[in-house]
């Protein structure tokens, strides 16, 4: 099933997907990260009760998929060839850093280019979604932790992010990141490593590739991540972004205010955005 936070009337609201309606599911349980520590069958058995409460989805605004107090965890270089392409080594251990939610708004939002900046690049993933929390996680329980699976335009402001070794200012522009459109539970979409990842801009693909040739899979990531810190409910990781960046072309492409950049994930769906100019005074 999908699970989507969305705004409706000005309150910030979250449901499940069914089509073109949306079921809200906040009067059941308040928050999403509460709904995704539960099991498909209870929330499959609330939308059903919930049912006469649908909105069509033309009626509410999609937000990105995470909440305030979730952490996002973005990992970087976990595609081989994304790390060749940046003349780069292999890295024996996952390189992280973490973004705010501010960073991000949901799907068919505009992405924001920020006025101090012209290297506004692109950068599709797959994000993990966290049902159960766990500290200390072995690899092979890893997955019984995972609610679903969506979307990240995880983008960055090149300039910025090699400012310093530490890449936290390129990456956490506000708006400039996208999470979306839904979460997909782990029962319907299936195996991550039988998804395919695509990124377009203006309808040219950019990136394309099978998510099974991360470096670190998502096993992994979750071990060595609930390491240093527990995981709870509604707490995103981004995997990495694949070969094909706009920085590391020639001459290099970097986004523009009107371009839509859409990251198309099989099994998940479409993350739609377009790139405006942030206003200046």
């Amino acid at each position: 099933m999908k699970l989507a936070r969305f705004s409706h009337r000005g309150a910030a609201r979250w449901g499940l997907v069914a089509q073109d309606r949306v079921i809200p599911l906040d009067a059941v349980w308040p928050t999403l990260a509460q709904g995704l520590a539960q099991s498909p069958a209870a929330l499959q058995a609330a939308a059903e009760q919930q049912g006469q409460r649908a909105l069509h989805a033309n009626e509410v605004q999609w937000l990105p998929v995470a909440e305030s107090g979730s952490k996002i965890l973005c990992v970087g270089l976990n595609y081989g060839r994304h790390v060749l392409e940046g003349g780069r080594d292999l890295p024996s251990h996952p390189s992280l850093f973490l973004r705010h939610l501010d960073s991000f708004v949901g799907h068919e939002q505009d992405i924001i280019r920020p006025a101090c900046s012209t290297q506004f690049d692109f950068e599709g993933e797959l994000a993990v979604v966290i049902g159960r929390e766990g500290r200390h996680i072995p690899a092979e329980r890893a997955m019984d932790h995972v609610a679903g699976y969506t979307c990240m335009g995880e983008n960055s402001v090149r300039d910025f992010q090699k400012h310093t070794a530490q890449v936290t200012a390129g990456k956490n522009f506000d708006r400039s990141g996208a999470l979306g459109p839904w979460i997909v539970t782990r029962d319907e979409a299936g195996a991550p490593e039988a998804m395919t990842l695509q990124t377009r801009l203006n309808g040219e693909v950019m990136q394309s590739a099978p998510v099974s040739d991360l470096i670190f899979p998502i096993p992994a990531l979750i071990a060595y991540i609930s390491t240093f810190t527990t995981l709870r409910a509604g707490d995103v990781i981004a995997t990495g972004t694949p070969e094909g960046i706009g920085l590391r072309r020639t001459p290099p492409l970097f986004m523009k205010a009107g371009d839509v950049l859409e990251i198309d994930i099989s099994g998940l769906g479409v993350l739609r955005s377009t790139v405006a100019d942030e206003p200046t005074a």
